[in-house]
């Protein structure tokens, strides 16, 4: 009913049926067409679900338009609604009035805190791999943060804390706060290294950052993905926990030379699309961009949804 409110109001019209669509629940709002164009409310999680929107449209016919609503995260949908070649217009929602989302700009490049460099050789020497991501510095395993430098709200001071996520690493620190910081961080090596590895058997530290696991292979075989080298590189947007999978992006070049962008993916990720488009756009606006995920999960949304991007898109299936 709310979709069709406001739609009734922004266009002046009371909508017929036909040629109007009654309004469908999709997962994440409602939808329905309207003179030509594909109206998508997002109500959950408006900032990852622009593909859900146009793989929603994309399956409407005689569609010349979409419009995306929403009452959150206009900004970051209209840069990326503005990287499509379909007409894709994102409005806000301010009550019963739709307004026309201004894009938000790129977060500024983050440089780690001078006095969180120091822990680098700490991590090192355990046998973690330092990376950083928006100016946070964390120790990874084949792509999995085992650690992660933080600064003390109340004393200023800089410390590593071990553990995989904010919750590990609080009881981590509560267990085992009196043991030396490179000896605790040894023992979390040995105990996640084992369970990183392509043929191991499945358990929770092989199915958290499954998309990480997977762009550390591909860091190390390039040449599979059609690269000379890659690094590992911010996403458009700050990750917002290590829960939840989101696509995970490494930069470099091509075998002949081209800047190039890599954005990898494990599951069916409806906005992995979106979510590439603006990491090249972020990064390298006229890079290759190539998105590789495991075969099974190389589906036909994923294909519809590069097919609508104005820039070319690559996949690579990675088995």
């Amino acid at each position: 009913m709310k979709l069709k409110a406001l739609v009734r109001d922004h266009l002046g019209h009371d909508l017929p049926a036909p040629p109007a669509e009654p309004a469908n629940s999709f997962g994440r709002g409602a939808a329905l067409t309207a003179d030509g164009t594909a109206w998508v409310l997002l109500d959950e999680q408006p900032e990852r679900s622009l593909g859900a929107a146009l793989a929603w449209a994309s399956r409407q016919p005689a569609l010349t338009d979409v419009a995306i609503i929403a009452e959150s995260a206009t900004g970051v949908l209209a840069r990326r609604a503005a990287l499509f070649g379909t007409p894709i217009t994102v409005w806000v929602a301010v009550e019963r009035l739709l307004v026309p989302a201004v894009t938000d700009p790129y977060p500024a490049r983050a440089e780690v805190d001078p006095r969180h460099e120091v822990w680098r050789t700490v991590i090192t020497e355990a046998g973690a791999e330092p990376a950083q991501e928006h100016g946070v510095l964390a120790g990874e395993i084949r792509g999995l943060e085992i650690c992660r430098v933080v600064t003390d709200a109340y004393t200023d001071e800089t410390r590593l804390e071990v553990g995989v996520g904010a919750h590990d690493r609080e009881s981590f620190m509560m267990l085992h706060g009196n043991r030396p910081t490179a000896e605790a961080l040894a023992g979390v090596v040995d105990a996640v290294v084992g369970h990183r590895r392509v043929d191991a058997p499945l358990h929770p530290l092989n199915r958290l950052g499954a998309e990480r696991f997977l762009r550390w292979q591909v860091i190390q075989a390039p040449e599979r993905v059609g690269a000379a080298w890659l690094r590992v590189a911010d996403p458009p947007v700050p990750r917002p926990n290590l829960k939840d999978p989101v696509p995970c992006v490494a930069v470099g070049e091509s075998a002949s030379g081209e800047p190039m962008v890599v954005v990898c993916s494990v599951g069916i990720d409806l906005d992995l699309v979106p979510f590439a488009v603006d990491a090249r756009q972020m990064h390298a606006p006229d890079a290759l961009l190539v998105l590789v995920v495991p075969e099974r999960d190389a589906s036909p949304v994923t294909r519809r949804l590069m097919a609508m991007v104005a820039r070319p898109v690559g996949l690579v299936v990675w088995a």
